[in-house]
């Protein structure tokens, strides 16, 4: 499961804390599958510690590291089990906690404890000196079974401000004990980095004073100030050696320090040796794996991972990039395992379209009347309300018009879609497709209908059972996501229409747009291309 207990420290430890802290976001529920699974992917990111939760307290992770000890076969990875130190007044021997933290075999323990000293006296309800004996006790205790012992000291920040001498002679009592990290938490995450450093400095002086000169210290940053990786990476450069966070900032309120950029920080841009750079060229892939796992995708403009990341849409970009793509780029994409982008707008140029088309795989290099047309074409549908920003299939298929070679599969006679109220109350729709399919054989006329789940969907199945005879792969293909936006919304149902659907099969992943006066015609048009497109890229 772990690594042995004999194991030499690494120099720099990279702890993740997704599986506890990032799952308390607002939203975010993880089966123990999904915390097995993610643990692998973060074992396969080369994180040096990973904190499985905590046992005891919470049952599902109680489950995990039980379930952990012969099912997760870790790499690169330390398993870590999170809980507090024990109770005030509570011999250290006789804490159910802490003994479940014992239980859960995990070769690492990290405590959280107060070293604010008004959440002592508010939150414990006890003495100053007895949260030092906790500490003292647990750290001990648990040192003495042969584990590891990190620290987390809650509010450290905050609690340094309002009394640096107790929240020092807390940190102090964490070291004496035999702690291998004390962990400094901006638990209600509102520092910024300046402070950062200046309180590390002042701490640092404070503990040399008392004999932990050269003590390892970490941090935990969250982002409520929007600083969270800042504030990390100005603690690195003040001597931590130890950074916490969660894959893709997640975590309560605003997230987490995201370790993704952080990682990529630290050895893109401060020179750090952290992690191979294969693995760190599956950044993206495993970002995205987790993202699947827990129902929270990566945002698009998340850093070094988002898929707008490396995205450029202004005419002035494109002509820059053709020429070299380091002039609008921090760094290659290809580190990271994302890749350049070229969004297809109405600030798009020739540039923008030739550096697409390359992207799409069309060298349109030196043919100016095409890349004219098709430049005035986009401005003119984008004013009209379409949108290739996130619709690549459909500027494909435009570009195919535009060089004649758009496949005609076939072609549509008419559709409608009707929906009534039925007797019992519920809504009934219905919708009725003609057309000849003229694609992989002699012509063919085709008449479908199809009841569905609105008039939508009874289009689309409508569409399906027309092409099905004659494109049987077409039941490979599934609509993935729907999303409707009104474009003037002044002139209320009478608004113009734009509608965005992504659709996946055979391998691929694409999204396709149509803009209609309602709906309805939006949504056939989309759906239209969708096939179209799925039947082009699989060699029909």
């Amino acid at each position: 499961m772990n690594a042995p207990r004999t194991a030499p420290l690494a120099a720099f430890h990279i702890y993740d804390t997704t599986l506890r802290d990032g799952s308390q976001q607002e939203g975010l529920t993880l089966s123990v599958a999904d915390k097995l699974a993610v643990a692998r992917l973060l074992d396969e990111l080369g994180v040096t510690y990973l904190e499985g939760g905590w046992p005891g307290a919470v049952p599902r992770d109680t489950e995990f590291f039980a379930r952990a000890a012969t099912e997760l076969e870790l790499r690169t990875a330390r398993l870590a089990a999170f809980g507090a130190t024990r109770k005030a007044g509570v011999a250290v021997a006789e804490d159910t906690q802490v003994a479940a933290l014992v239980d859960s075999q995990a070769p690492t323990i990290t405590l959280v404890a107060k070293s604010d000293i008004r959440h002592v006296r508010g939150a414990l309800r006890t003495t100053g000196e007895e949260n030092l004996a906790m500490v003292r006790d647990t750290v001990e205790h648990l040192t003495g079974l042969g584990r590891e012992v990190f620290v987390d000291a809650e509010h450290f920040f905050d609690g340094f401000e309002h009394d640096g001498d107790y929240t020092t002679s807390v940190v102090a009592a964490a070291f004496d004990a035999g702690a291998e990290v004390v962990v400094l938490c901006d638990t209600n995450g509102g520092m910024l980095p300046h402070r950062v450093t200046e309180i590390i400095e002042d701490l640092r002086g404070r503990l040399a004073a008392v004999g932990h000169g050269n003590a390892r210290l970490g941090v935990h940053t969250h982002n409520d100030s929007g600083c969270a990786v800042a504030n990390a990476l100005t603690a690195v450069r003040a001597g931590i050696t130890h950074v916490q966070g969660c894959v893709n900032g997640y975590g309560e309120r605003t997230g987490n320090a995201d370790l993704l950029t952080l990682v990529a920080d630290l050895q893109l841009k401060m020179g750090m040796e952290l992690v191979d750079p294969d693995v760190l060229s599956e950044m993206t892939r495993i970002a995205q794996a987790i993202g699947e796992i827990v129902n929270m995708p990566v945002g698009h403009r998340a850093p070094y991972v988002g898929a707008s990341a490396f995205a450029h849409k202004a005419g002035l970009h494109a002509s820059a990039i053709r020429v070299d793509p380091d002039l609008y780029q921090h760094i290659d994409p290809r580190d990271v395992g994302n890749d350049m982008r070229m969004i297809i707008s109405d600030m798009a140029g020739r540039a923008s379209i030739e550096l697409k088309g390359r992207e799409l795989g069309f060298d349109l290099a030196g043919n100016q009347d095409l890349l004219s047309r098709l430049a005035a074409t986009i401005k003119q549908r984008e004013a009209a309300g379409y949108s290739y920003e996130a619709a690549d299939a459909s500027f494909e298929l435009l570009l195919l018009d535009q060089l004649g070679e758009v496949p005609q599969y076939v072609d549509v006679e008419s559709w409608r879609a009707t929906s009534q109220l039925g007797r019992d109350g519920t809504l009934e729709s219905e919708a009725t497709v003609k057309l000849v399919a003229t694609g992989a054989g002699e012509p063919e006329r085709k008449v479908a209908i199809a009841e569905g789940n609105g008039p939508v969907n009874a289009l689309d199945l409508a569409l399906r059972a027309a092409l099905r005879d004659r494109f049987p792969m077409i039941d490979e293909f599934e609509l993935q996501d729907f999303k409707v936006r009104i474009l003037d919304a002044q002139h209320g149902t009478d608004a113009t229409t734009r509608v965005l659907v992504r659709t996946s099969g055979r391998g691929l992943e694409f999204q396709t747009v149509g803009v209609g006066p309602n709906v309805i015609e939006a949504s056939w048009e989309a759906v239209f291309d969708a096939y179209t497109y799925g039947l082009y890229k699989s060699g029909i």
